[in-house]
C-alpha cells in the first residue's frame, strides 16, 4: 500500500472517493478508491477508480476468479453511471510477478481488456 501512496503522490493524483460508491439498477458497489488527476491545462481531467486486491489465499487461482468477477461487475457499473472513469486492478507486486506474468493470466487480460 506504501508504493501506491508513493505512487499517487509523485502523479499528483486526487483521491475523490474513499471507497467510491455506485448504484446501478438496484445494486451497491464500493470500489476500494476513486481518484482524479490533471494531466494538462489544455486536456480534461482523467477520472480513475482502483479496486484493490490482496491474493492472500492459498490458490492465486482461486483470487483471480474472485477479483475477475468483481472487476467485471464494477466496469459494467462503471460504464452505466460514470463512464468516464477508468477501472483499474491492483495487486501486490509479488502477485503480479508471480501469477500476473503468466501466459494464461496475460492472455486473460488481453480479452477483458477487449
Amino acid at each position: 500500500m506504501l508504493w501506491l501512496e508513493l505512487k499517487k503522490e509523485k502523479e499528483q493524483w486526487q483521491i475523490t472517493d474513499d471507497p467510491l460508491r455506485l448504484e446501478v439498477g438496484g445494486t451497491k458497489f464500493e470500489i476500494d478508491l476513486g481518484a482524479q488527476q490533471l494531466l494538462a491545462a489544455e486536456r480534461d481531467q482523467e477520472k480513475i477508480a482502483v479496486e484493490i486486491k490482496t491474493f492472500l489465499s492459498d490458490s492465486p487461482l482461486t483470487d483471480y476468479h474472485a477479483a475477475l468477477g468483481q472487476f467485471l461487475n464494477y466496469r459494467l457499473a462503471l460504464e452505466i453511471s460514470d463512464p468516464t472513469r477508468i477501472l483499474y486492478l491492483a495487486v501486490p507486486v509479488v502477485t503480479y510477478e508471480t501469477f500476473f506474468k503468466r501466459e494464461f493470466a496475460q492472455i486473460s487480460c488481453l480479452m477483458i481488456s477487449n
